[in-house]
């Protein structure tokens, strides 16, 4: 339900919906939307406040026999929580449904963001790309607001049950990201048993480079699970001390490493495994290390001893468990400028391909622009996703001047042209502040004979998805979703 207060601001609920490895969990939000610039000619709408309404439970994430999420199962924790919420599904307008770690491998990975979406209201990232759930954790357990505070290049490394996703920012933005196969539920056991029930691959790339001799069905010994968690924990810190990642932590990156430009300050640890990192834990017994049918706890008291061998103090951060989840229903939405130039009946657009044109600048001639945009959508189309819809971004620095504008718009249409012809509507992603320009121009030239969205003040690169919600505060500004990654393909 949307709320729009005398002050001229816009109130829209917000969910979040993780389903990870291990757990499943949900987080609803209440977000402002307000003009942070009321004295300016140009409104500059912003959310200006972030309210969590509702936690959910945590749940463990239904999977049959270790290779589909139950999708069925899935709804109905979802419809649980709602209930339990007091929260309609059509009083929510935006949020995020995350497949995260190694369920984002699973089959039917896009059957649950199917079952799922319709929770998330009209608007909502259906993403399982771990670039983006570095991001969306970083974001959520607080390290990238504490890169903004405290002036420092932070990385946060989110340990959950099958991956562990780490972003790095400064100053509030995303610097880099990288992932690792590395989590707590990697080999599951009978809880409180020393009998293993399921090894997965990652786990065993381990287990081999150790020389260990251990099966499903087999008793693992205390000594075997330390020297197993202190191996994945090394793993990590090589991630971040050395970069040029070899041997066994080569093998289980699920990403290039982490580039070596820069210096990381501080280290916080996020995830189902964090509160470990941060206890006075000790594993003084098999059926204590194995309370939860996994080795979460000790790879927690890992993680903890390798950093602290290696010097490095790590910082706490405000969420552990439910960082992803947080910055999914409360970090993943932007807001565009207030110039902008959209059909609100095209809108909502979901898993929009990004593409970036002129990586050296716009040319000042619109049979350049044209030139360099047709052979980048011929390139889309020879990759065979064209199915998809195409967003052109443009960054900035760019001249507004009107007879630059209109020469971008007369090159973007002679570009676009035979796109235009199979009905999919022309959108445009500009840095600068002319959007509605631009679409006015493009809208004249076209004769409006297609469907056009040319939204500014967003920032999108190459290779990015973006989705568009329906336009708020009474069309002007329109909510958007930046992903790094859609559907990870397993390694």
């Amino acid at each position: 339900m949307i709320h729009i207060g005398e002050a001229g601001h816009q109130k829209i609920i917000s969910v979040g919906i993780d389903i990870g490895t291990t757990t499943t969990q949900l987080v609803m939000s209440r977000l402002t939307i307000k003009n942070s610039s009321p004295g300016a000619v140009i409104p500059k709408m912003d959310i200006t406040d972030k309210e969590i309404l509702y936690r959910s439970n945590i749940h463990i994430t239904p999977i049959n026999e270790h290779l589909l999420i139950d999708a069925h199962q899935v709804k109905k924790i979802i419809e649980a929580e709602y209930k339990l919420a007091g929260v309609k599904k059509e009083a929510v307008e935006t949020g995020a449904v995350i497949i995260t770690g190694e369920t984002a491998k699973k089959g039917n990975a896009k059957n649950i963001l199917e079952a799922t979406a319709g929770f998330a209201g009209d608007f909502v990232v259906a993403t399982a790309g771990v670039n983006l759930e570095s991001i969306l954790a970083g974001k959520g357990s607080g390290a990238a607001k504490y890169s903004k505070e405290n002036h420092k290049i932070v990385a946060n490394i989110d340990v959950g049950g099958g991956t562990s996703n780490i972003g790095v920012f400064k100053g509030g933005r995303t610097l880099d990201t990288a992932c690792i196969n590395i989590g707590g539920h990697l080999i599951e056991l009978e809880k409180h048993s020393d009998k293993i029930t399921y090894i997965s691959d990652p786990a065993r790339l381990v287990i081999n480079d150790m020389g260990l001799q251990l099966g499903v069905g087999e008793r693992v010994t205390q000594s075997q699970l330390i020297q197993i968690s202190k191996k994945m924990a090394e793993a990590i810190l090589e991630t971040i001390t050395k970069r040029k990642v070899a041997g066994l932590a080569q093998q289980l990156m699920m990403t290039p490493p982490l580039k070596e430009d820069y210096k990381i300050e501080k280290v916080m640890i996020s995830g189902g495994v964090a509160d470990y990192v941060y206890s006075d834990y000790r594993p003084v017994s098999v059926t204590d290390i194995t309370k939860y049918g996994d080795m979460g706890p000790i790879l927690g008291w890992a993680i903890q001893e390798a950093f602290k061998k290696e010097g490095i103090q790590l910082a706490k951060p405000a969420e552990t468990i439910r960082a992803t989840v947080i910055g999914a229903g409360i970090h993943s939405l932007e807001i565009s400028g207030s110039t902008i130039h959209v059909n609100s009946g095209t809108l909502p657009l979901r898993n929009i391909t990004v593409i970036s044109p002129f990586p050296e600048g716009v040319p000042e001639k619109a049979a350049d622009i044209a030139k360099l945009l047709k052979n980048q959508v011929d390139r889309i189309t020879v990759q065979d996703i064209t199915e998809q819809n195409l967003a052109i971004a443009l960054k900035e620095p760019y001249d507004m001047s009107f007879n630059s504008v209109n020469e971008l718009a007369h090159g973007i249409f002679e570009a676009m042209e035979e796109y235009i012809t199979q009905k999919k509507p022309l959108i445009i992603v500009i840095e600068a502040d002319c959007g509605k320009v631009l679409g006015q121009c493009l809208s004249i030239i076209a004769k409006a004979s297609n469907e056009l969205i040319c939204i500014d003040q967003i920032q999108v690169d190459e290779g990015d998805y973006i989705d568009i919600g329906k336009p708020v505060m009474g069309g002007r500004v329109v909510p958007v979703v930046v992903k790094t990654l859609v559907f990870e393909k397993a390694k």
